[in-house]
């Protein structure tokens, strides 16, 4: 059994037991989230899929914790121009154990 959910607009396919990093959604270890924006739930080998979101089905999880991913590095160098820009990013998450599936 599986799930096809969405979180800040991105999709993550889960069953229950895996650990997913989520965006940063500023909650305390160990407690509950449900997410409710259910896509697809398959089921015994059935695929229910919803339009846009199956009725009645969440995915809940556990937080374990927040945190902040490797830096990334962009760097841009134009040849023989003199003109480069190097930024960095670093991805704010909150990781989540999936517990449950409903629907």
């Amino acid at each position: 059994m599986y799930a096809i959910f969405r979180n800040g607009g991105k999709q993550y396919k889960a069953t229950v037991g895996d650990i997913l990093l989520l965006d940063k959604m500023s909650l305390e270890p160990k407690s509950e989230v449900s997410l409710t924006e259910v896509l697809a739930i398959s089921k015994n080998g059935d695929l229910v899929l919803g339009s846009p979101f199956v009725d009645g089905a969440e995915v809940k999880g556990e937080v374990i914790n927040e945190g902040r991913a490797k830096k990334v590095i962009t760097f841009k160098k134009r040849r023989r121009k003199d003109s480069k820009t190097k930024r960095g990013f670093r991805r704010s998450f909150t990781r989540v154990r999936i517990t449950a599936i409903n629907g």
